[in-house]
């Protein structure tokens, strides 16, 4: 089976908005066994989009079309579908009346002009009802068999009616059972991964398709079968295979972040996490508490920007700033000392670093030190982040993801302790080749 993607709106073709509508929905219909090869984006065009979806219907067994259904008359994707089907289009009564209770929960009073988004054809038409707006979406069917399928371009409106009736409803049409699994994979360069697993890549069924993040790559692994009890049965040997080639780099299966494997973690054990930053500046804590549950295991998140703050809150030593600087694995070490200290916790976790654009202290953009400390032994890991220089976000993104990598693999191993273990009084940095990640003074 064959999908395609038009998105539509002028302001997708100037710039103005970026289309993650499409970056979703490729994901979503690769697991429903659809193969993807084309996607579009056409402005605000009556004719242009019409001839866009006589082409794609001809090509495609299915068409998602994102934005357009709004109440003005530049959204024009229904209309264009519908002409370019030969459907005629009629007043939905249950959608008109959907879209007025909207309105009516609101206190408000529903304008003429979105009566249009009740517009739908009588006859080979299914309705989706939108949760979260007013433009309800619909699948078109054609004279060939394939499908025009219309949704919200708001994309947490999109979101939910692609789960709720889109995906449902292509789910019917495949022809194969899809079962898929993803790998959260982390402290490894993309290029290294691939040379790892060269031969996984480069299989047809199950297929291996890994997925960047800054300092991390989501492999997953899709199998087509005739029963989902075949399709598991080649996706859990694949996965069992790249988990055991790949080692302590694994963060989890079927988790979307490293921060939901560091709360679960810090959950099994029992032990609570404090931190502190300084270049990242609460993106680590931040992360943690977005995960639900966090507060059991979450305290305290130290953003100690400044020198003094480092000082007077974490009790850093003033000659140890003096001597080595801010940005140290002796003064990482200090500070997350400092923050186990003072929250109390059972684990400190810091990040001290040079983000950029421009030098610190004489010392590079992209240079960081990160400390992970229990109440015995201290771990600290070099962090050169590459083209740093004007790029301060990929600096503290990049940090902010490996320190907690860090703190996985603390807790991978726990209760034992986790190797090359330094003293703060000598705090040098990890041999990652001997441990836990790939490469000393770890390079990204």
């Amino acid at each position: 089976m064959k999908a395609e993607i038009i998105a539509v709106g002028t302001e997708l073709l100037l710039g103005n908005i970026v289309n993650t509508n499409a970056q979703y929905l490729s994901e979503e219909l690769a697991m429903l066994g659809y193969d993807m090869y084309y996607q579009t984006v056409v402005g605000d065009n009556f004719e242009r989009l019409k001839q866009q979806i006589l082409q794609a219907v001809n090509r495609s067994d299915a068409v998602i079309i994102t934005g357009g259904l709004g109440p003005t008359p530049d959204d024009l994707s229904k209309e264009a579908a519908a002409a370019a089907l030969e459907l005629e289009l009629f007043c939905d009564e249950a959608s008109l009346k959907s879209i007025e209770e909207y309105y009516s929960k609101s206190h408000r009073t529903m304008p003429e002009s979105n009566k249009k988004q009740a517009m739908f054809p009588k006859e080979h038409c299914t309705i989706f009802k939108n949760s979260n707006g007013t433009a309800p979406g619909c699948a078109m069917e054609s004279k060939n068999g394939s499908v025009v399928i219309l949704v919200p371009g708001v994309p947490y409106e999109m979101k939910a009616m692609f789960h709720d009736s889109v995906k449902p409803y292509l789910a019917a049409k495949s022809n194969k059972i899809i079962v898929s699994k993803s790998i959260l994979v982390a402290g490894i360069g993309e290029s290294l991964l691939a040379e790892k697993i060269s031969d996984y890549i480069n299989s047809a069924d199950p297929t291996v398709s890994p997925y960047c993040k800054p300092a991390m790559v989501n492999l997953r692994v899709t199998s087509k079968a005739d029963t989902v009890r075949q399709a598991e049965l080649k996706v859990d040997k694949t996965v069992s295979r790249l988990c055991t080639i790949l080692g302590k780099n694994v963060c989890g299966i079927n988790i979307n972040t490293i921060e939901e494997a560091v709360v679960m973690l810090l959950k099994k054990h029992g032990l609570k996490l404090g931190t502190a930053e300084s270049c990242t500046a609460g993106i680590v804590s931040s992360r943690i508490t977005a995960v639900p549950g966090a507060s059991s295991v979450f305290d305290l998140g130290a953003s100690t920007y400044s020198n003094d703050m480092k000082v007077k809150l974490l009790n850093v030593n003033s000659e140890t700033l003096k001597l080595f600087g801010a940005v140290s694995a002796q003064t990482a070490c200090e500070m997350a000392r400092g923050v186990r200290v003072y929250s109390g916790a059972d684990l400190g976790l810091s990040v001290t670093g040079v983000a950029g654009p421009g030098q610190s202290e004489n010392k590079p953009a992209g240079l960081v030190y990160i400390a992970l400390c229990d109440s015995i032994h201290y771990w600290v890991v070099k962090l050169t982040v590459g083209n740093a220089q004007n790029d301060r976000e990929k600096v503290r993104n990049i940090s902010a993801t490996t320190a907690l990598d860090l703190i996985r693999r603390y807790l991978e191993y726990y209760p034992l302790t986790m190797p090359e273990f330094t003293d703060i009084n000598n705090p040098t940095c990890m041999d990652i080749n001997k441990t836990a990640f790939n490469e000393a003074n770890f390079q990204l």
